[in-house]
């Protein structure tokens, strides 16, 4: 059996959605797709294409197929966005007589184009919807059937003028009642920009999912650049390895390189700042847009602040889903599995939930929408789980979930943890009152065991399917980060908000030290699990000592009864660029008057 284009189609059986289910839609240390995800969505393009047998799916794929072909018939057209310029797209149009509306779906940052996510449209069309998902300009293997023409723009104004030209299409092939937009992640922050700058402002709806807000801070935040997803990211767009440049236009290769060597650093913010919802927010408040948004605790590309910082500006009807994990994890399975593939149904919420936004909003459907909080905020590790048997653990009880009216309502009070000097052992410790006049210091320039993650999407990936990743503090290097640490608290704590740090630095070499922040939870058999991070990169004058404060990612988590928080500081974590000079001493210091302190946010 193939595909369009001539790819082979991989067997499809229960086993395979199992393999999605249970273990997500990326696979490995970088940024792959699952080989599951890819051979589901083959094999339903071959059943539509009428190449292979509907009947050779599982069940509920082949009733899936089956019904969306009984009501709506199915295209590959090619967009023409300019004279040279063709898109990629998949088209399913309803067979009603009456009018309906359209959910365009932007493809994410892949080599596939849209093709993953066939799921994803078919259980669109299954509701009712016209479809047109597309590939946004540049993506794409040569040659392949899923490839659109042109240079990467990395949702920038041609991606915008694209968007209107796809809506062009779709209102000349469906004659819709109205146009909604959904998008994962690349395609989350594309709808976004499109239904800001649609000059005929025909987008009634958008549903963005693992999304970001502000591009710029995604990337460049607290003077650090988060030179890991950059770099996966170009080496993931469909280029031959080695001809990576050849994706982008001069001046982007320019911005991304001038990001990569850490130059030019204002123009690569102004750059980013464009390509941000946030920075379009009074358009979308203007235009009344409905938006939803769902982003990840440990989210590793868009980091869940800068996301949370732009909802709250948005006074449009709005949601936002706050889930465990990390990027794409919880939409994952919704968009390219099936509920029969799943041991745990809850994990569909996250794709169902958009699904009946979009139903609200476009459809008119009844539904519960109107009574939802705009803010539901997953709880983390609140899941119940059990051993597989196979190693790892499988959720049997869902993660709870607290309905807010604002994240700003999460944060109802702080609790002020001083940092002392060394305790004579080689700890310190985090108590209630000040201490100042003491220096501590450690080896810079080394990543070390305390890291915000193994690999990037993949460990986070794990934590939403109910394996996060265990840390044993007790192996910490000692001579390359310092630890300090609260004593058994009672009563544990709700840790609800963004935790804020001051402390003083020095370097002993050189005129910039990067500082990365980690929070953790102990818990009595002494392993410990991560609950939030942040860098924070500094000009400083050698032998001097100099105050930094900065704000960590936001979190949601409850420190369990006679459980220890300590906090961590190193200088180099394998997501950001290290500033500052490898082997020199780094030193910490509490002046009297501006003494270290860690402000913990409590709900």
């Amino acid at each position: 059996m193939t595909t369009e284009g001539g790819e082979p189609t991989a067997s499809v059986t229960d086993a395979t959605l199992e393999d999605i289910a249970a273990n997500g839609i990326w696979r490995g240390a970088s940024l792959d797709i699952n080989p599951s995800v890819l051979a589901v969505a083959r094999a339903l393009l071959a059943a539509l294409q009428g190449t292979a047998p509907a009947a050779a799916l599982p069940e509920e794929l082949r009733e899936l197929v089956e019904r969306v072909l009984r009501e709506a018939g199915v295209s590959f057209p090619r967009i023409p966005v300019t004279e040279e310029i063709g898109l990629s797209a998949f088209a399913i149009k309803q067979n009603a007589p009456e009018r309906r509306p359209v959910v365009i779906v932007p493809a994410g940052w892949n080599p596939y184009g849209w093709m993953p996510f066939m799921v994803g449209y078919l259980s669109l069309a299954a509701r009712g919807y016209h479809v047109l998902a597309y590939t946004p300009r540049g993506f794409g293997e040569p040659g392949g059937p899923f490839t659109s023409d042109g240079f990467i723009d990395v949702a920038g104004p041609k991606d915008w003028s694209d968007g209107s030209a796809v809506i062009d299409h779709a209102e000349g092939l469906f004659s819709p009642n109205g146009v909604g937009f959904m998008g994962l992640s690349y395609g989350s922050g594309i709808s976004q920009l499109v239904a800001a700058h649609d000059k005929k402002n025909r987008v009634a709806a958008v549903a963005a999912l693992s999304t970001w807000g502000n591009l710029a801070t995604s990337l460049y935040d607290n003077g650090t650049r988060h030179e890991k997803a950059v770099e996966l990211l170009i080496g993931f767009t469909g280029a031959e390895e080695g001809k990576e440049k050849e994706k982008f236009d001069e001046e982007t290769w320019r911005i991304l390189q001038n990001f990569q060597n850490g130059e030019n650093m204002e123009e690569v913010v102004k750059w980013g700042t464009e390509r941000s919802p946030e920075t379009y927010v009074g358009i979308t408040n203007e235009r009344s847009i409905p938006t939803f948004y769902s982003n990840t605790w440990h989210e590793s590309l868009f980091p869940v602040g800068e996301a949370i910082t732009a909802f709250e500006k948005l006074s449009v009807p709005k949601h936002l889903n706050l889930w465990i994990g990390d990027h794409g994890a919880p939409e994952g399975v919704g968009m390219t599995g099936m509920p029969g593939g799943t041991p745990f149904w809850s994990y569909l919420a996250p794709t169902t939930e958009a699904y009946a936004w979009l139903d609200h909003h476009l459809l008119g459907k009844s539904t519960e929408v109107p009574d939802w909080p705009v803010v539901n905020s997953q709880v983390m590790f609140t899941y119940k789980t059990k051993p597989t048997g196979f190693g790892g653990d499988r959720i049997v009880e869902a993660a709870r979930r607290e309905p807010l009216s604002s994240w700003s309502e999460a944060t109802t009070d702080t609790e002020a943890w001083y940092l002392s000097g060394t305790d004579g052992g080689g700890g310190a410790t985090l108590s209630d009152k000040p201490s100042a006049g003491w220096s501590r210091a450690f080896t810079a320039g080394d990543e070390t065991t305390a890291t915000a993650m193994d690999d990037i999407m993949e460990t986070g990936q794990k934590e939403w399917f109910g394996n996060p990743k265990a840390y044993d503090p007790a192996g910490f290097d000692l001579g390359r980060l310092l630890v300090w640490s609260t004593e058994e608290l009672a009563g544990g704590r709700r840790i609800r908000g963004a935790a804020r740090l001051r402390l003083a630095v020095r370097v002993e070499e050189g005129d910039a030290a990067t500082l990365v922040a980690y929070l953790f939870d102990v818990g009595p058999d002494g392993t410990a699990r991560i609950i939030t991070h942040e860098p924070f990169t500094t000009d400083v004058s050698a032998g001097t000592d100099r105050t930094v404060d900065w704000t960590l990612q936001p979190a949601a988590y409850d420190l369990a009864d006679g459980h220890r928080l300590i906090l961590v500081v190193n200088s180099r974590d394998r997501l950001y660029a290290f500033t500052g000079t490898k082997g020199s001493t780094t030193t910490i210091t509490s002046p009297t008057g501006q003494e270290a302190v860690l402000e913990l946010p409590l709900g």
